[in-house]
């Protein structure tokens, strides 16, 4: 079972990879750079600010930071438990796929996926009564983490695994917000 899924996940890879092309490969390495979307999470804060009085708009913010912090630590944890190398580093697959960056490190599973999808819960869940629109926040992690696969250093499993902890994290500290930090903040 554990090696069907391995190979579909590698043989997944390949397909999705390969459906890139020259004309959007700039596109993609200033997709997948985290540091690309620094005016987002500016962006996301100074709406936070604005829609909550500044006392609770910062135990928020806060709250989002911790969960980051615990979002880099547990993928950090995770990824020496496992050391599943990443595709560009195995030498089984990165002839067949295009590589466009060249992290370090180990590949199971994505701090993209799963920091993009904490954070845009998290913020979600805090905006979605405030803001009608905030739902369109949640394109930016499919494309945040589909980045990984084009630009060939994450396998599909190692994106849908840190979509899952992310979202998780998030709603977690979202329920740990509200019970034990909410009440406080009034």
């Amino acid at each position: 079972m554990l090696r069907h899924l391995l190979e579909w996940d590698k043989s997944t890879l390949i397909y999705l990879n390969n459906l890139g092309t020259e004309d959007f490969d700039l596109f993609w390495v200033l997709v997948t750079n985290i540091n690309s979307w620094i005016p987002l999470y500016i962006f996301l804060t100074i709406l936070l600010f604005l829609k909550y009085p500044k006392k609770e708009a910062l135990f928020i913010s806060c709250t989002i930071v911790l969960l980051l912090i615990f979002i880099l630590g547990l993928t950090d944890i995770i990824k020496e438990y496992f050391e599943r190398l990443r595709p560009n580093d195995d030498d089984e697959i990165n002839s067949l796929i295009r590589i466009l960056v060249q992290p370090s490190g180990f590949s199971f599973f994505s701090g993209h996926a799963a920091s993009s999808f904490s954070l845009t819960t998290i913020v979600f869940l805090f905006l979605r009564k405030k803001i009608p629109l905030i739902w369109i926040l949640c394109l930016w992690p499919f494309l945040f983490a589909y980045s990984r696969i084009y630009v060939g250093v994450h396998y599909p499993l190692d994106i849908i695994t840190g979509a899952l902890v992310g979202i998780i994290s998030g709603f977690l500290f979202y329920r740990f917000y509200k019970r034990f930090i909410e009440p406080y903040t009034g």
